[in-house]
Parts: C-alpha cells; structure tokens; sequence
C-alpha cells in the first residue's frame, strides 16, 4: 500500500498522467515537496485499474542528471526513489517509463517549498 500524507491522505503531488494504455500518478514524501531530497513514487496502473508492474521507471529533475532507476515495490506498481528538489530547473520531477519496446519520459511539475 502506498504510505500516507496531509493526515492519513494519500495526496498526489501533481495531476495524473496517461501514456500508452497505463496512467502514471506521482505522490512525493514530504508533501508539498521541499528543497533538497525528496523521495517520490509513481503509480502507473493500467487503464482498468490493473498494477502495470512490468515497466521500468527512473527519475531525475534536471536534465544534466543521470536517471536513477526507481525501485519496485512488488508487483503492485508503486516505484519509490528520492530525487534532489530545487527552486527553478529541479522543480520538474522527470519520469522515464519503459513498457515492453515502447519508452517515453513525463514531466510533473512540483510545488517546492522552502524548509
């Protein structure tokens, strides 16, 4: 099960996104994102609802960073990793998605705060 913010609710950080048959939400601990690490999960779930748990996902928030492969949490298509947030360039999490041939990268913008 996905971990909880904002008093027990399961908030996304940014609207859903859909790519080729699977919908891709991101939610990021802490919520809203503040400056510095941040760890996020996307949750990439065929269009019935179904996990997509056989994709591969990375994230990065500049594009002169390499991607960091996100780590599955089973097969319930949750991928966790922390990525470095920032005013500016670092406030766009990159999500690099790779399905069976098919790849595509989509941007989510991040409210960052200040700590």
């Amino acid at each position: 099960m996905v971990g909880c913010g904002n008093n027990g609710l399961s908030v996304a950080e940014a609207p859903a996104q859909r790519w080729n048959g699977v919908d891709v939400r991101i939610e990021s601990r802490p919520n809203p994102s503040v400056v510095g690490m941040n760890e996020f999960l996307a949750i990439v779930t065929e269009t019935q609802g179904q996990p997509a748990w056989n994709c591969l996902v990375a994230f990065r928030t500049a594009n002169s960073d390499p991607w960091k492969q996100a780590i599955q949490d089973g097969h319930v298509a949750v991928y966790r990793r922390a990525a470095l947030v920032g005013l500016g360039e670092r406030s766009v999490l990159q999500v690099q998605i790779k399905c069976g041939d098919d790849e595509t990268v989509l941007h989510f913008p991040l409210t960052v705060v200040k700590p």
